[in-house]
């Protein structure tokens, strides 16, 4: 079993708004749920195995009042009391607050030592491991392709802008308006190459192997477990990718905080998981998944549904 959970989003802050102006973000509150989810999963019986966090550990707005690093220190303790590993993937966040090159030398840089990564990419961080026999768990990355965390001259930056230019032509590349795909704006990213290549390699080993994978990365890749907007840049490579093998049962993502479900036509589960942030305190948003021969199940706490996934 393992449990999941996504956009944490913690800020020392007075709640605020989305971006529309309407949703409510509980800054300061995200940690007190944080703490409750820490709680039940070192409770379980028998222990969990790992931790996935999906990304945006901390909200942008400590990059403007100067408080990254405090704020991250806080989620980071609040995981570390748990006796397992926890996985992080790395969302717009984390940079809007850090420089890749910074993540890296952060907690937030989960790459076991000895776990096979990606090493073609330089700061790509995407991995895999395999926590039981025949089960393997892939680590992607997201904003691999993206102008966000990195120096304006870098190739990576400027390859990433150049692509975002050419299909948003609007003046705010954060704006989908008008746009025939509508998810090339700023807050996204996308995979290289270089990862999905290595992808396939992976997925190609646990075919052969007859192993089960989950993949998991901030960003959504399936159209129909995320709105038009909340998906990776070229999301269809990627599930071009995992089509092309037996293997994977399942894409854990968050990004989009109300959550979203599909079971697509190769018959992998895409489970975009609601946000922490935008949680009321009264509630919560995480899950256990425990996983069988044939399927896993999701318990899912406060706005996270139960959900079994056969495979």
């Amino acid at each position: 079993s393992f449990g999941v959970i996504a956009d944490i989003q913690y800020a020392d802050a007075e709640d605020g708004y989305d971006y529309g102006g309407y949703r409510r973000r509980y800054y300061r509150q995200s940690l007190q749920l944080l703490r409750a989810a820490v709680r039940a999963w070192a409770a379980e019986k028998p222990p969990l195995a790992f931790v996935l966090q999906l990304g945006d550990s901390i909200d942008g707005l400590n990059a403007r009042s100067g408080e990254a690093e405090s704020a991250l220190e806080q989620v980071l303790a609040v995981l570390g009391q748990l006796p397992v590993p926890v996985h992080h993937t790395w969302g717009n966040h984390e940079l809007y607050n850090f420089s890749r090159a910074c993540l890296a030398r952060t907690g937030l840089n989960s790459r076991p030592a000895g776990a096979p990564a990606l090493s073609a990419a330089g700061d790509c961080q995407a991995y895999h491991f395999s926590p039981a026999q025949r089960f393997r768990v892939v680590v992607l990355d997201a904003y691999d392709l993206s102008v966000l965390g990195r120096e304006p001259d870098s190739p990576r930056y400027q390859e990433s802008l150049q692509l975002l230019r050419e299909k948003n032509p609007n003046d705010n590349l954060n704006s989908p308006t008008g746009l025939k795909e509508p998810q090339f704006v700023e807050f996204n990213g996308g995979f290289s190459q270089a990862q999905l290549d290595w992808l396939n390699e992976v997925l190609k080993f646990s075919d052969e192997n007859q192993e089960k994978v989950v993949v998991m990365g901030h960003l959504p890749i399936h159209p129909d477990a995320s709105d038009g907007v909340c998906l990776a840049w070229n999301y269809k490579d990627a599930l071009s990718v995992i089509h092309s093998h037996q293997c994977v049962v399942c894409f854990f993502a968050g990004h989009l905080h109300d959550g979203g479900y599909c079971l697509d036509s190769h018959g992998v589960h895409h489970l975009t998981l609601e946000g922490i942030i935008e949680t009321p305190p009264d509630s919560n948003a995480f899950g256990t998944v425990y996983v069988y021969e044939d399927k896993m199940i999701l318990k899912g706490r406060g706005r996270i549904s139960d959900i079994v996934m056969h495979f």
